[in-house]
């Protein structure tokens, strides 16, 4: 193979500070689901639900993004980043507030799937904006401390939530609360917000012009089915469908207050340590990230997510199947599962980036968390209300907590052989382009 001749990469002005303007569609995005799943015990005696409604909720508000995040990230390339999150992740809060103010189930569900069908923009348009604000050697870090933020603002925001629970209508503050929050997360974004453009951190294309880093943007439905031929992309789309550990934060409240009799502002009390644990995580992973790929460039990153799915099953099962009286004690293990949860972020985000082209890295994040991570979320959502309503709470989360998750685990042995390979020829792509424009 011919020798590079790629520049260093110019570092992109400005790439914290953007970070963390974009840390807040995320903090919305989990702010807004969390929200429902913590306060359901009051959302369901106001207007008379049964437990099957969070998993419809659930489900509704996953499935719309499997149509939607496609369509922003379509959005998003013919208009402009920037432009879709001051919509979708910004104004679209006005629907958070008409959420607030539903008088049954109907209207519930149908403002808030609304809701969700916007905020399904966040993941993959901001996935794709951090890949353009940093390189490969920081994205790790700069995953971390995105999703760290996130995970810092539901530690603090989750026990003040549960608190709601204790007044006369709490539920529909909350959800005005975040809706307000939304719009002025937008206006924010369009005044300050600048997007540093496709391929701005690659070491190949930093320094070459806006246009020629944009002559591969045309999104087609040939490129994007193209990602599913990628082998590392479509064993984490895989593992994605066996992520159990998704409908944690959605059913753990309910999950206490029916199983081991806690009051629901009692059992909110395990969101701040699922927060936390998560948080750590995501600092965790970033660091046994960097240091497994150190050790083994081919086998550190695979090895340090198996090991995540197959510790979270682990402490799942001692921290759900046992009755311990204290809520402290199950604090201690949701904050324990906050923590293995949290260090998928760091780990599985660099690896899609790594492995997709610049100009399909948003397309690549719709399919894996608005498509793909939806559907899953939608599956154990509805399946876990439903069943919890038929075998009860306890015997759902050893099934999809336990079970599944060291199924996941097992499933990514598949990643060892092919990821180190997809890699490296996606650099090889950027080398013949870096080569084709400088001739």
């Amino acid at each position: 193979m011919p020798q590079s001749t790629w520049a260093p990469s110019a570092e992109v002005g400005g790439r914290w500070g953007k970070l963390s303007l974009l840390s807040g569609t995320l903090v919305v995005d989990q702010t807004e689901s969390s929200l429902v799943g913590g306060l359901f015990p009051v959302i369901r005696q106001s207007l008379g639900l049964s437990l099957g409604a969070l998993g419809v909720l659930t489900a509704a508000g996953k499935i719309v993004g499997v149509f939607t995040g496609p369509f922003w990230v379509w959005a998003a390339r013919r208009w402009s980043r920037k432009g879709v999150l001051v919509l979708a992740t910004g104004l679209w809060g006005v629907w958070g507030i008409a959420a607030g103010f539903s008088q049954n189930f109907a209207q519930l569900l149908i403002f808030y799937t609304i809701l969700a069908a916007g905020y399904a923009a966040a993941q993959p348009v901001v996935s794709e904006i951090v890949a353009d604000l940093f390189d490969s050697s920081s994205r790790g870090r700069a995953i971390s401390y995105l999703y760290g933020a996130v995970a810092l603002a539901a530690a603090v925001l989750g026990p003040l939530k549960g608190q709601l629970a204790d007044v006369e209508e709490g539920w529909r503050w909350g959800l005005w609360g975040i809706g307000a929050f939304n719009i002025l997360l937008g206006i924010a974004i369009w005044l300050w917000f600048r997007d540093p453009g496709l391929g701005a951190a690659e070491p190949q294309l930093a320094d070459l012009s806006h246009e020629t880093r944009e002559a591969y943007a045309k999104l087609t439905w040939g490129r994007a089915v193209s990602l599913l031929r990628i082998p590392s992309f479509a064993i984490l789309l895989g593992s994605r469908l066996l992520s159990g550990h998704l409908i944690v934060g959605t059913f753990g409240v309910v999950f206490l207050v029916d199983v081991y009799g806690f009051s629901t502002s009692v059992a909110s009390v395990v969101l701040l340590p699922i927060g936390v644990g998560f948080l750590l995580g995501n600092v965790l992973g970033g660091f046994a990230g960097d240091w497994a790929a150190g050790r083994s460039p081919r086998y550190g990153l695979v090895g340090v997510l198996q090991a995540a799915q197959v510790g979270f099953a682990i402490v799942a099962y001692v921290g759900t199947q046992f009755h311990y009286q204290s809520i402290g004690l199950f604090c201690v293990f949701f904050g324990l599962m906050g923590l293995m949860q949290g260090v998928n972020p760091g780990i599985n985000r660099p690896m899609v980036m790594a492995v997709a082209p610049p100009e399909l890295r948003a397309m690549a994040f719709a399919i894996y968390v608005s498509v793909v991570e939806a559907i899953a979320f939608a599956a154990f959502g509805l399946g876990a209300g439903l069943l919890g309503d038929a075998i009860g709470l306890k015997a759902v989360f050893l099934w999809i907590l336990v079970v599944l998750m060291l199924a996941n685990g097992a499933f990514l042995t598949l990643l060892y052989r092919p990821y180190a390979r997809d890699a490296a020829r996606a650099q090889q792509e950027l080398d013949a382009r870096r080569q084709q424009a400088l001739a």
